[in-house]
Formats: C-alpha cells, sequence, structure tokens
C-alpha cells in the first residue's frame, strides 16, 4: 500500500478495525501496511481507542508480548443501547396480528440494518466471554445469529428440523416443545460444531423455551458449553419457562388478539448492559 499521510492511515485503520471485529492484529501488520514506524502506529492507535471509547463504539485491547497486538471490540453505550431497545419495541408494537395471535416479524428479521445494530447490541454483553460459535435453529433465527456472529467474528451453527443430505452425518435429539407439549426432532451437522466448544444459543422468539432448551441438550451430544442465551424478543404470559438465564431484547407485555393491539416492553438486556458497563 502506497505510504499515508497521519489523517489517511487514522481513517483506513479505523475501517479495518472495525471490518476486522475481535481479530488480533499486530503492529507490524499495521507498520508494514501503511509504511511507518511502529511508534507512530502506537500513536495512531491511541487516538482510535480515544475515539472508540468516548462516542461508545467499543474500544481496543492491547494483548502485549511478541506475538500480540490490538484487537477491536464492539460495544455500545448504555445511552445508545436504551434508544435501539425502545425503537425495536416501538416497531413490534406497529406489527400486524397473524391469526392464533402470532407476530409478524419478518420485516424486522429481513432488515439488515436494524440485525446489524441488533448483533452489536448481544455482541456487547458477551465481549469477554469466550465464544467459538453461535447456535440457532433455522429458519427465522438466521439473520439474528449470523449479525450476532459478525460482530463476534465466530461461526454459525444451524440447527435443523428435518434431516439435509447436503450436511452430512447429523446428530438428532428428541425433545419437547415448550408451549405446545409435542415431542420434536431437531438435528445438527457434525462437521458444523466441534467437540468442547464454547457456545451462545439464540432464538428471535422465545415463549416456554422449549426450542432453546433443545439446543441445549443437542450440546451435550457435542460436549460443548453453553456459555449463553440471547432471545431477540420473549413472550410475557408464560405458565412455565424452560430457560432461566438469558438476554432478552425485548418482552410482550400483552398481546390483544382480539383488539389486534401489541404492548412490548424492553427485556432485561439494558439491565446486563449496565453491568458490563459498570
Amino acid at each position: 500500500m502506497q505510504k499515508m499521510k497521519r489523517s489517511g492511515r487514522l481513517v483506513d485503520m479505523t475501517y479495518y478495525l472495525i471490518q476486522h471485529p475481535h481479530q488480533l492484529v499486530s503492529l507490524s501488520y499495521f507498520s508494514e501496511r501503511y509504511q511507518s514506524a511502529k511508534s507512530s502506529i502506537s500513536e495512531d492507535l491511541t487516538i482510535v481507542k480515544d475515539i472508540f471509547e468516548s462516542q461508545g463504539f467499543g474500544s481496543l485491547w492491547t494483548i502485549p508480548g511478541a506475538g500480540g497486538g490490538v484487537k477491536y471490540v464492539p460495544a455500545v453505550s448504555l445511552e445508545e443501547g436504551t434508544e435501539l431497545v425502545e425503537s425495536l419495541c416501538t416497531k413490534l408494537e406497529d406489527k400486524e396480528l397473524l391469526p392464533g395471535g402470532y407476530l409478524y416479524m419478518m420485516d424486522v428479521l429481513g432488515n439488515p440494518r436494524l440485525m446489524n445494530d441488533i448483533g452489536r447490541l448481544f455482541a456487547s454483553v458477551y465481549a469477554e466471554r469466550r465464544i467459538d460459535a453461535v447456535m440457532t435453529v433455522a429458519m427465522k433465527g438466521i439473520p439474528l445469529a449470523y449479525s450476532i456472529a459478525s460482530h463476534l467474528d465466530v461461526p454459525v451453527s444451524i440447527v435443523r428440523r428435518d434431516h439435509r443430505v447436503t450436511e452430512g452425518s447429523m446428530v438428532s435429539i428428541n425433545y419437547v416443545s415448550g408451549s405446545a407439549k409435542r415431542i420434536q426432532t431437531m438435528s445438527l451437522s457434525r462437521r458444523s460444531l466441534q467437540e468442547g466448544s464454547n457456545v451462545l444459543i439464540v432464538d428471535d422468539f422465545m415463549k416456554a423455551g422449549g426450542s432453546v432448551r433443545g439446543m441445549m441438550d443437542l450440546l451435550h451430544e457435542f460436549n460443548a458449553n453453553v456459555v449463553g442465551v440471547g432471545v431477540l424478543v420473549e413472550a410475557e404470559d408464560v405458565e412455565e419457562r424452560l430457560v432461566e438465564d438469558y438476554v432478552s431484547i425485548a418482552r410482550l407485555e400483552k398481546v390483544h388478539e382480539r383488539e389486534r393491539q401489541v404492548k412490548a416492553v424492553p427485556g432485561n438486556f439494558l439491565d446486563t448492559l449496565k453491568e458490563v458497563n459498570t
């Protein structure tokens, strides 16, 4: 790359770090990239770090030693997090109720910009945990899983309720759906997850938590560890919740099917974010 002035280095360096979250980048790499001394690179990184932290974009972690470098860790401030959560609640209250009291959410899940923001919300509260993969059930949870995984720089493992020849050998279990109390099956390709992995489970909508509990049981077959559970929207009126420890962005406080009205409030995410930022 052609030698740049400091202003150019700062712009390019910032862009590079944002595009490579949670990746360790050595000072030697930046020094060669910009044909500049390591001392100048260190000064540049200090400026970028100060801006990231002051604006609530995240932080730069410095890892000392011969194999060290810097790592960009995305984050959101409590103010921005509150704004995003309240915006989602407003969008949910404007949604159309489908027959049976189900909430239409595909326009939310299909909004790339919104999903990117939601992904950064979850990535900020799990930033300090070692995560090797994000897991979800096909199909609607896939956009959410990929948005979170992109900010954590980890792969996505997709659990399916049907067997696909193209995915090779599968591990399958039976589980009880939390709301309907029906026996169902979920499967995961053996090639999609290494044994002993630390996994973040995510779900777009959780009622009683049967799908999440099923994924937890499936992970036992891989000797994998559940690092956390992230839920975009959770239902309120549930007699028995099969999952206790989870982080939710929004909660449906009231759903009036006859009147076609929905009342959405923030979930427990903001409380978790406060603890992380303290």
